[in-house]
């Protein structure tokens, strides 16, 4: 299950590399000051910053197989997704066009990327979780 888990979380954290990616190519941090995107850098990072963190903790517990380690990225992991949740839902409500007609950055994710990064995060978390159970 800790690898399961591990190469599932890998695998979120490519998606989300991409989403990042994207909404910064598409001008995600310029759009904070004239209000277009609904995204606050500083939830779009520590988003990634904590899972990346999270990640790290679970590559820490895949060697060592501390239960207070796989439980401490479990925490980390939780946090995260409410983060992802916060950003899908506001994703969801942001279909809106700027006063400039500019479309938001994060409007510019294909809805395939969204589902399958938030379907893949969802599963890392139950992997996390059963694994912590049983550590």
């Amino acid at each position: 299950m800790t690898i399961a888990a591990l190469v599932s979380w890998v695998v979120a954290a490519l998606g989300g590399f991409y989403l990042l990616g994207t909404w910064l190519q598409k001008g995600g941090l310029r759009q904070q000051r004239g209000g277009a995107s609904r995204f606050p850098a500083p939830l779009v990072f520590g988003h990634f910053l904590l899972a990346a963190v999270g990640l790290v903790v679970w590559l820490v517990f895949a060697f060592n197989s501390s239960a207070g380690t796989a439980w401490t990225a479990f925490v980390i992991i939780l946090v995260t997704a409410l983060l992802g949740f916060t950003l899908f839902f506001r994703w969801l409500g942001g279909r809106k066009a700027a006063g400039n007609g500019e479309k938001a950055a994060e409007q510019q994710f294909p809805l395939a990327a969204v589902l399958a990064h938030g379907a893949i995060a969802a599963l890392t978390l139950v992997l996390v979780l059963v694994a912590a159970a049983g550590a």
